[in-house]
């Protein structure tokens, strides 16, 4: 079964989109990311190919979701280490290949997400490019044992995000690079998607 894994924070004031914050206000960046996570949940938990789960931090965070969705704990560590652990083999929060998706994607439909899935079925893993170097989108197959080493050692919220991540993938395994994406974490980013 494919699984769809929104990382999600609390749509609170000062808890998600802190840079897009300094950039356009609390107030405007708390309404475009609660608006944009409530929106992104509806559109990809109507679809059958997949099951929909929202990996949450903090741990005990609340979230209300649409009937079927499943939230879970993020857990301990970077980002780096919360999504290797998500991804691996053994989770407990997908079965079959996954995806790990932003809350912060506009654009983001369920036409994105299954061409992703797809790529996952000639290759290890997929990334979702965005325009800033940065990703909205990871997959794994799940069918191989990862390195100690996925995701380490990146530099999250840069224009080295991407390259960083690609680097720490196993010498040898296929990746697909899947459709580009722009994820508005940033004032650039707000204005890009206000223009469209």
């Amino acid at each position: 079964m494919r699984t769809v894994i929104v990382f999600a924070k609390p749509p609170r004031r000062g808890a998600a989109k802190k840079r897009l914050a300094r950039a356009i206000g609390d107030g405007p960046a708390l309404a475009f990311y609660r608006t944009n996570l409530a929106s992104l949940l509806q559109r990809l938990a109507r679809d059958p190919r997949w099951r929909v789960v929202v990996a949450v931090t903090p741990d005990r965070t609340r979230l209300q979701v649409p009937h079927g969705v499943t939230v879970v704990a993020q857990g301990r560590g970077d980002l780096g280490a919360r999504m290797a652990r998500a991804l691996h083999p053994r989770s407990a929060i997908a079965r079959g290949p996954a995806v790990i998706v932003g809350s912060d994607v506009p654009a983001l439909d369920r036409a994105h997400v299954w061409r992703a899935f797809r790529a996952l079925g000639a290759a290890r893993f997929t990334f979702g490019p965005a325009p800033d170097g940065g990703y909205w989108l990871v997959g794994s197959d799940r069918r191989h044992a990862q390195p100690h080493r996925l995701f380490r050692d990146v530099r999250w919220s840069s224009a080295h995000a991407l390259a960083d991540s690609l680097a720490t993938l196993p010498p040898g395994a296929a990746c697909v690079l899947a459709d580009r994406l722009d994820d508005v974490d940033d004032g650039d980013s707000y204005a890009r998607w206000r223009a469209a």
